[in-house]
C-alpha cells in the first residue's frame, strides 16, 4: 500500500487482543500445513493470512486504512486523486450518455466518497455506485464515510459480495487491488526452478523449497522469454496465478465502457529486473514496511508488485482493448489535475497550501508519482481517454 516509513528495528509488539488473533490465526495455518504433508504454497498461506473468514487480515475487525492503520492509500491521503480520477469517469460516461461504476475492494471508502462528489459537481453523477467488497468491517466503514463526506451518493451506492450478473455500461475501478492478490513464489535454481512453500519448523514458520508444480516451470519459462538474459540461479521472485481469471471475470463485466486500474508495478522486464533478485514482496505493519512475511501472520497487509505487461495480455485476451498505460502522475496531469491546482484561491493560504503537497506527493518521483501506474482498457468506447494522453508508455509493455 502507500506511503508506509521503511525502518530496520523491531516492529511494533501486538496488544494482547491482536497478539491471541494472530496466535488463532498461526494454529490455523499450523492445521493446513499438517493437512497438506509439512508445507503449503505461498499462495495458500497469502490467502489464509489476508482472507481467512474471521481472522484474515481483509476479513476481520483491524483498523487497516489512515493513521490509525497500517498504511495510507493515496484517496485517503491526497483527495485530488480521486477528483482527477472522477474527471476520467466524466469523460467516459459522458461518452456513453450516462452509465454506472463498480469499484472493487472501496478501502475506507474515500475515493467512491470523492469520486461521487466530484461527478456530482461536474453534473455527471452515475446512474448507480456499486462496491464489490467482502469484508464486512470494511463496508461499515465505506458506509460511515459516505454517509459524512458525500450527500450525493444517498440512493447511489450499493454494496455486493459478487459481481453483478447483468454487464454494466460505465467504468470499472479497481484502486491497488491486484497487489493484494495471493501470489506464488519461485526460486531459479541450476536445475530448473523451484517453489517457495511455506511450513512449520516448530517454533516459526519458514520456507520450503520443492520442485516447482508444471503449471509454475511453464509459467516462469513464458516470462524468462520475454526477458533479455535467463534469470540467474538463486533469482526470487513472484508471480499471480489469479490475474487472468480476474481480468476475464471483470471485462466479462463490462457490457461497454472502461476499466482503470492504478497499482504499484512495472512492465515484465523491469520487474524481473536482475536488481530486483529478492523479489517484490513487502509487508505493512503500523506504518512500517519489511519484506518478512511470515511474521504476524493474520495482522499485517502482505503485497506483491503488479507485472503490468501481465496485466496488458490477461485484460486483451478477455476481450478488452488496451487504451494505455501510464505512470500515475502523468495520468493525473491528464485528467487536470493542474487545472484543478490553477482554479484554487491563492489567498486562502491555507487550503492552497494544502492542495500543493497533495500535488506533491501524488506526482513527485520520489513519492508516488512513478511508483504507481495506471493501465486502461475499454470495450465499445475506444476514442482516446485524457488520462494516457499526455504520456502513453504501452510500447514498454
Amino acid at each position: 500500500m502507500s506511503s508506509p516509513s521503511h525502518r530496520t528495528h523491531p516492529l511494533p509488539e501486538p496488544d494482547a487482543a491482536s497478539a491471541a488473533r494472530s496466535a488463532e490465526m498461526l494454529a490455523r495455518i499450523r492445521a493446513h500445513i499438517d493437512r497438506h504433508g509439512g508445507s503449503i504454497a505461498f499462495e495458500e498461506y497469502m490467502r489464509i493470512a489476508l482472507y481467512e473468514p474471521g481472522l484474515g487480515y481483509y476479513a476481520g475487525g483491524l483498523r487497516k486504512f489512515g493513521a490509525e492503520g497500517d498504511f495510507v492509500t493515496a484517496p485517503e491521503n491526497a483527495p485530488l486523486f480521486s477528483r482527477c480520477l472522477a474527471r476520467q469517469c466524466a469523460e467516459i460516461l459522458d461518452r456513453l450518455g450516462g452509465g454506472e461504476i463498480l469499484e472493487f475492494g472501496a478501502g475506507g471508502g474515500a475515493m467512491a466518497a470523492d469520486v461521487i462528489t466530484e461527478l456530482h459537481e461536474l453534473g455527471c453523477a452515475p446512474a448507480r455506485y456499486s462496491i464489490l467488497e467482502i469484508s464486512g468491517e470494511l463496508r461499515a466503514r465505506q458506509r460511515e464515510t459516505l454517509e459524512a463526506r458525500a450527500p450525493a451518493a444517498r440512493g447511489r451506492v450499493r454494496w455486493c459480495e459478487r459481481l453483478p450478473a447483468r454487464p454494466i455500461r460505465g467504468v470499472i475501478l479497481a484502486n491497488e487491488v491486484l497487489d493484494a492478490m495471493p501470489a506464488v513464489r519461485f526460486r531459479v535454481a541450476a536445475d530448473g526452478v523451484r517453489e517457495l512453500r511455506v511450513g512449520w519448523d516448530g517454533t516459526r514458520l519458514h520456507w520450503v523449497e520443492a520442485a516447482a508444480p508444471p503449471a509454475l516451470a511453464a509459467a516462469v519459462a513464458e516470462l524468462q522469454r520475454d526477458l533479455p538474459q535467463p534469470l540467474p540461479p538463486g533469482y526470487t521472485s513472484e508471480l499471480n496465478p489469479m490475474l487472468a481469471g480476474w481480468m476475464q471475470s471483470a471485462a466479462d463485466t463490462l457490457a461497454a465502457g472502461a476499466m482503470i486500474i492504478i497499482d504499484y508495478g512495472y512492465p515484465r522486464r523491469e520487474f524481473y529486473h536482475p536488481e530486483r533478485r529478492d523479489g517484490t514482496l513487502m509487508c505493512h505493519y503500523r506504518h512500517r514496511a519489511h519484506a518478512d512475511p511470515l511474521v504476524l501472520p493474520g495482522l499485517q497487509d502482505i503485497t506483491a508488485h503488479v507485472d503490468f505487461t501481465a496485466v496488458a495480455r490477461a485484460g486483451t485476451a478477455a476481450g478488452l482493448r488496451l487504451a494505455g498505460y501510464t505512470t500515475q502522475a502523468h495520468f493525473l496531469l491528464g485528467t487536470g489535475l493542474d487545472r484543478i491546482l490553477a482554479a484554487s484561491d491563492p489567498d486562502d493560504v491555507r487550503a492552497h497550501l494544502a492542495l500543493t503537497r497533495q500535488v506533491k506527493q501524488l506526482t513527485l518521483p520520489g513519492e508516488m508519482g512513478e511508483r504507481f501506474k495506471v493501465i486502461g482498457f475499454t470495450r465499445d468506447c475506444d476514442a482516446p481517454l485524457a488520462g494516457f494522453a499526455l504520456r502513453d508508455l504501452s510500447d514498454r509493455l
